[in-house]
């Protein structure tokens, strides 16, 4: 998971945006997947994420591919569990234990997972193409968000890769132990991982209080909204891309 929160160096016009417009540009693409109810047009906006990452340089776009792939795994699971618990429509198919497949419980669980799939992409390609520092200064600089929830918002995000690399070394140290977490039973592989999730809570409590400690000492409580030394300035193109937005939303919503 760390991967795909990792910021990517560029010069690409996503770049050069304002981290407030890419914010908002993000939360309508999001949007855009909810105010409709047709498949081809969330297929649409997951297509403009694709393309949008393309703009962004071959690295945004590979890690792109590479989340829209692992989404349509996780996706899998979730369309299997949806199609069996919706009843309505025609049935399709009879399965045992009472299970049903119909019509509309394909139609739904499909449009739910493409949904899913649509939101995440968007916030993922803001995270690629926007250092988290400016991210957290921008909330507290255009929209008044308190340093604290944006400094809490952004060390959460950076603590993600960490956790992941950590609870990798983890496991790797418990397969030379002749642990079997290559194993392809689902339920066995959770059953192995579960306890390893106290080494990990060990850990991240001791980087939280080493953190809060280093945050102290750096003067954390007198941190204001003016203390910034980078200004992020509105720019025509930044006005540009916020309309092009809310055009698409507009136009999706009447559709």
């Amino acid at each position: 998971m760390g991967g795909y929160l990792d910021y990517i160096a560029g010069e690409s016009i996503l770049h050069r945006l304002n981290p407030l417009t890419k914010l908002c540009l993000s939360f309508v693409l999001c949007v855009c997947c909810f105010v409709s109810d047709s498949h081809w047009v969330v297929a649409g906006v997951m297509a403009l994420n694709v393309l949008l990452a393309a703009v962004a340089g071959r690295q945004v776009l590979r890690r792109s591919c590479h989340m829209l792939r692992a989404l349509v795994k996780f996706s899998l699971f979730l369309f299997v569990l949806q199609v069996l618990f919706v009843r309505d429509g025609a049935v399709l198919l009879r399965l045992p234990f009472g299970l049903l497949v119909t019509d509309l419980g394909v139609s739904f669980s499909l449009l739910f997972v493409m949904r899913l799939m649509g939101a995440t992409m968007p916030l993922a390609l803001v995270l690629s193409v926007t250092p988290m520092n400016d991210i957290a200064a921008v909330l507290v600089e255009k929209l008044h968000v308190p340093y604290k929830y944006s400094f809490t918002l952004m060390t959460a995000v950076r603590f993600i890769p960490i956790f992941a690399h950590e609870m990798a070394e983890i496991m790797e140290a418990q397969t030379a132990r002749g642990v079997e977490f290559d194993t392809r039973n689902f339920f066995r592989k959770i059953r192995l991982i579960l306890p390893l999730c106290v080494p990990l809570l060990i850990s991240s409590v001791r980087k939280i209080e080493s953190g809060a400690i280093a945050v102290e000492l750096r003067g954390f409580n007198c941190r204001k909204r003016g203390c910034a030394y980078k200004r992020y300035d509105i720019l025509p193109r930044d006005l540009l891309a916020m309309a092009s937005g809310i055009a698409l939303l507009a136009a999706i919503a009447a559709l």
